[in-house]
């Protein structure tokens, strides 16, 4: 037996290891839950980063707001100061209507002259817009009967290309007196589930011959009842020129929202087929809304009231304040007599020369970007490159300019010089490769043969007719002069 006091001094240490495990635990569990709290707080601070990234990234609320967005307000609230989402919608339709410019092929030394560069199942994989979410499901066309001639771009020699196109044993694939001009795109499942509904997207090439097209404007209107679109109102009328050029299209859409899109002679395109869908009820219950750059004025105060309170269309027009093209025609008699009287409006619309401009007006300014130099170029000043450059830029009336995307400044100068020097871009820097030649197994460089191009069936003009973009005496026509 032991002594007591040995006893307690055994038992003492033992309560004493006993306790230091304890502590040690105590401890242990402290810093587990220090740890765990701390990695509470990182993964609490990564959520509430993640909500902030989430609610700074206006695309997460375009399946909530795209009504909103696409004009069911009129866009009140969201222009001045910029709504970021709205920024970011008419960037992205405004390169939609971008791709038109970079799709089309108007070398006059290719025998592809006035065609689309691709078929339309590569076409956004063609433009490097491979994951934009649309696939293209029609292209557009127009004929050269119409009393815009400068649209039109031609092969600079029509025999050089069918003796071309004997020697290499093809027919020829492309029609001397057609254009393309625009496409028709769809949403897939994807991209519809990110935005919120199905979208059909009508995008209308401009010209590419610089201006020469407002001089090709014939300064009168005729009533569209004359082309078969339907409306109660007789007074309505559009720009002859560009009702030519333009009548109604696919009846079969049924998707739930409609956006047009175009720039200069296209925004003009953008107006009337939005006014057809409209009037005709192929969209019935359906949003259709447009959203344009740059377009000159296509009606008279009747279609824009026909356009905005009759069918409820929205038009949402981006311009620049220095480009001429938004202020022709009707120089003189145009939406501006709205405070005028009664007897005088009346009076201005029974004159053939009395314009309105429909929709609501985004106004920027290229002076308050400080990537674009002074110039008198007026081709710059209506640059489509250069809308979405400033689109990036604005915030508000007063604000200064900063880009809000990153969007490279460098695509500006893509077919135009309107860059500052010291950024180092060349001007009309965008070209194929080799200008579209390829070296063949004989050494020789030949322009190659497009396969399948935009799926055309044999008979273009009967294509096009389908589509109705031309009549059946213009195709008796053609061909009687073909042969």
């Amino acid at each position: 037996m032991l002594p007591p006091s040995s006893a307690a001094a055994k038992d003492y240490d033992s309560l004493s290891s006993t306790i230091a495990g304890l502590k040690l635990d105590q401890e242990e569990e402290e810093e587990e839950r220090e740890q765990e709290q701390e990695q509470g707080e990182e993964q609490g601070e990564e959520d509430v980063a993640d909500d902030k990234k989430k609610s700074s990234d206006p695309s997460m609320r375009l399946p909530e707001r795209w009504r909103e967005i696409h004009g069911r307000d009129d866009w009140a609230g969201l222009l001045d100061p910029i709504d970021p989402l709205l920024r970011q919608e008419l960037i992205r339709y405004g390169e939609f209507a971008q791709a038109c410019y970079d799709a089309f092929d108007y070398d006059p030394f290719s025998r592809y002259c006035g065609s689309c560069k691709y078929n339309r199942r590569r076409f956004f994989a063609g433009l490097g817009m491979a994951d934009c979410g649309y696939d293209v499901t029609r292209y557009l066309y127009a004929t050269s009967n119409i009393n815009l001639p400068n649209f039109f771009a031609t092969s600079s020699s029509s025999s050089s290309s069918s003796s071309s196109s004997s020697k290499n044993g093809s027919s020829k694939l492309w029609s001397q007196r057609a254009n393309w001009i625009g496409y028709v795109a769809v949403s897939d499942d994807d991209c519809s589930a990110r935005i919120g509904r199905r979208d059909v997207v009508v995008a209308w090439r401009g010209t590419v011959t610089r201006l020469e097209w407002v001089a090709d404007l014939m300064d009168f209107l005729k009533p569209v009842a004359t082309e078969k679109i339907p409306c109660p109102d007789p007074s309505v009328k559009v720009e002859s020129g560009f009702i030519d050029l333009y009548t109604d299209k696919d009846p079969t859409c049924r998707f739930c929202n409609v956006t047009v899109t175009g720039h200069s002679l296209g925004s003009a395109l953008a107006m009337l087929s939005a006014y057809d869908l409209a009037e005709t009820g192929v969209v019935e219950g359906k949003a259709v809304c447009v959203l344009s750059f740059s377009g000159p004025r296509v009606g008279n105060r009747r279609f824009r009231q026909r356009f905005e309170e009759g069918l409820g269309v929205k038009a949402l027009r981006v311009v620049n304040v220095h480009d001429t093209v938004p202020k022709v025609p009707g120089i003189f008699l145009n939406e501006g007599l709205r405070g005028l009287p009664d007897a005088v409006r009346r009076l201005a619309d029974a004159l053939p020369w009395s314009y309105s401009h429909v929709g609501v007006e985004l106004a920027l300014d290229h002076t308050h970007s400080p990537f674009l130099k002074p110039t008198a170029d007026p081709s710059c000043f209506h640059n489509l490159e250069a809308h979405l450059h400033l689109l990036d830029g604005y915030h508000g009336k007063g604000q200064r300019f900063v880009l809000a995307s990153g969007r490279d400044p460098a695509l500006v100068n893509k077919a135009c010089d309107f860059l500052k020097e010291h950024h180092m871009v060349p001007p009309y820097w965008r070209q194929d490769e080799n200008k579209g030649m390829v070296r063949a197994h004989d050494g020789r460089w030949i322009q190659p043969e497009r396969q399948k191009i935009d799926d055309h069936p044999a008979d273009t003009h009967q294509h096009l007719r389908l589509l109705g973009l031309r009549r059946h005496h213009d195709d008796n026509a053609d061909d009687a002069a073909d042969k």
